[in-house]
Parts: C-alpha cells; sequence; structure tokens
C-alpha cells in the first residue's frame, strides 16, 4: 500500500513517499543464565541478531555482540562478552557500549552499532569514560553497561530503493539547487557555493559550531 503526501515548508515543496510495509518487530531483551542458538541478520537494524534461549524455555532475540559463539551462556554476575554489569565492576581498558547516565533509565550512550567506549579511570563515585565522539565524560559507577562492542559486518551503504521502504528522504546538495531554496544553489554549471564557509538552509554555520538541544543531557563532567 502506498500513498503519497505534498505540503510545504518554507517555500520548499517536498513529496514524501509512505509505504505501509511493515517489518518484523524484535523483542531485544536482557536475562539471567541464558544460551545463544543463532545468528540472524536484520535488516531493519543493518545488524546481526542472536536468538537466545532461557532456562524457562522462552526464546527472544539479543543484538548481536563481537565474538559472540552459538552455544555461549551469557550470565549477568561475571565479566564476560555480553553481559550487563554496573560500571564500578567493570576493569579498567575494557570496551563497553549501552551505557545508563542515570540508573534504571535505560542506555543513552554508545548505542549506534559498531560504536563503543572505553572505561579510563575509576573516581571513588564516578566512573570516566572515553566517548565515540572523543569526549571524556563522568558517569556514576553504578549506572549498567553491556561489556564489548556491537558488530556489524554487512555493513553496505543504503540505496534509494532501500531508503524508499525505511520511509527515508535522500540527501540533495544544496549546490544542486536553486538560489530561492539553498543558500548554495545557483550559478551556471558547476559553480562554488560562493560564499566563505558552508552554511545550512536556514543560513547557519555547517561545520565547526555546535547546536544542542534544551533537553538533552548536560555537558557537566567534560
Amino acid at each position: 500500500m502506498l500513498s503519497i503526501i505534498n505540503f510545504n515548508i518554507n517555500q520548499l515543496k517536498y513529496n514524501i513517499y509512505i509505504s505501509y510495509n511493515l517489518f518484523i518487530n524484535y523483542i531485544i531483551n536482557i536475562k539471567i543464565y541464558n544460551r545463544i542458538i543463532t545468528i540472524e541478520y536484520n535488516k531493519n537494524l543493518n545488524a546481526y541478531i542472536s536468538l537466545i534461549y532461557y532456562g524457562n524455555g522462552e526464546k527472544r532475540y539479543f543484538i548481536y555482540l563481537k565474538d559472540f559463539i552459538i552455544g555461549n551462556t551469557i550470565i549477568n554476575n561475571s565479566i564476560q562478552i555480553g553481559n550487563f554489569l554496573p560500571l564500578t565492576y567493570i576493569p579498567l581498558g575494557t570496551i563497553i557500549h549501552n551505557i545508563e547516565i542515570k540508573i534504571f533509565k535505560g542506555s543513552q550512550l554508545s548505542r549506534v552499532y559498531n560504536s563503543k567506549s572505553k572505561l579510563i579511570s575509576k573516581e571513588k563515585k564516578w566512573v570516566i569514560l572515553k566517548l565515540p565522539s572523543g569526549k571524556i565524560k563522568l558517569i556514576y559507577k553504578k549506572c549498567l553497561s553491556i561489556i564489548n562492542k556491537q558488530e556489524n559486518k554487512k555493513n553496505n551503504k543504503i540505496k534509494s530503493m532501500y531508503k524508499y521502504y525505511l520511509i527515508k528522504n535522500k540527501k540533495i546538495r544544496g549546490l544542486a539547487m536553486n538560489s530561492i531554496d539553498h543558500p548554495h544553489g545557483g550559478g551556471e554549471g558547476k559553480s562554488p557555493i560562493g560564499r566563505k564557509k558552508p552554511t545550512t538552509p536556514w543560513g547557519y554555520p555547517a561545520l565547526g559550531k555546535k547546536y544542542k538541544k534544551k533537553n538533552k543531557y548536560k555537558n557537566k563532567f567534560y
């Protein structure tokens, strides 16, 4: 089923093609005492997932981590690949991901596939982490995280038809637009942008200046 929506934003007209192809939503959960049965590829997440068998007979999916082997057992009370532990019990230099900022709020850092953070040092109630962006952050030692990084060997570039099914818009260069649509637009042939620095469609600096949402977590401990 396909529907086309036309609307205008700031004198720019967009045609969004929305596809109602429903994908399978896998339930990803972490429990104690579970065994890895299979390793499968999930096209929704663009990553691999593992089928986990619990002691009570239940089966669920878990995000595949590096060095996962079929038949391994995951227990959340020891230092092992895939275990979910507080930061205070994880040794220095360990690669981790899915890190909490507040206790029991859920993972908020290093959640993208193939992303990883490194535990650098421990100071009383705080743990110092190096994030994928290179920033250093202090986090409370009782926050939880998963040991080892997420793996994605099949990281292919998403093509336009696949973006159509994922309901993602294509990115068009500002240089290819008209001057009324983008500050970089206009000119004959392949001409330069005509500015000292690249800008966004709304005239803000595109490089070198960071904008952050007010409701996002604060950078208190950088």
